[in-house]
């Protein structure tokens, strides 16, 4: 005859496990809250969902594949982004992200629009220039930290500005131009979506 609770305990362990609604953690699979931490997976330039743990476990300089993303803000009100040394980056648009990619040793940016974030390799001497000319910026974190440049535009409202951003708030901003953009230039709701973007973003810088 059966014991009850082996019964029970043989149907809990073959029976699947429940599913849980919203987000999991990608690397331990526990449920994660709406605001959680990121860790970029640094080979395959991929930013994974986590748990507080699972986010703490890399937060340190110990391992090499993973990375966890920071939540740091700064602006640097004494940097202009219209100056010469940004000149010499030859940005094409007025808004790019830079970050150093430490798998391939390089600078590289990206140009949020209609179609995702378009990338360019920057000359890295140009951007030894760039650093001559603002030493500040030297404390941007490889893989998990950006500059986010918005330079000033024909018929722009606003002024060139320079902020040190978390990396996944760069892709959220490439997310939010995909969905909104319209026509040629974006069309009206993608620049109130920028305009909105950037003043979250002074709202929680601090000056670098």
């Amino acid at each position: 005859m059966t014991q009850p609770l082996g019964a029970l305990r043989r149907i809990s362990r073959d029976r699947p496990a429940p599913r849980v609604a919203g987000e999991r953690c990608e690397m331990c699979a526990q449920p994660v809250p709406g605001a959680h931490g990121h860790v970029v997976h640094l080979e395959g330039r991929a930013l994974m969902c986590t748990c507080r743990a699972c986010y703490l476990l890399f937060s340190g300089d110990g391992d090499q594949r993973y990375r966890a993303v920071p939540d740091r803000y700064l602006s640097f009100p004494n940097v202009s982004a219209d100056g010469p040394a940004f000149d010499a980056l030859d940005i094409p648009v007025g808004l790019v992200f830079l970050f150093y990619n430490s798998v391939q040793d390089r600078l590289v940016g990206f140009y949020p629009g209609p179609a995702g974030a378009t990338e360019s390799e920057l000359p890295l001497d140009a951007w030894a220039g760039v650093l001559a000319a603002h030493p500040e910026l030297a404390t941007l974190r490889p893989d998990v930290e950006a500059l986010l440049v918005r330079r000033t535009t024909p018929g722009a409202a606003h002024s060139g500005s320079c902020h040190l951003v978390p990396i996944d708030v760069c892709y959220e901003l490439v997310g939010t131009l995909r969905q909104g953009w319209r026509g040629f230039d974006g069309g009206t709701e993608a620049r109130a979506a920028v305009a909105d973007f950037f003043t979250r973003v002074q709202e929680r810088s601090v000056d670098g």
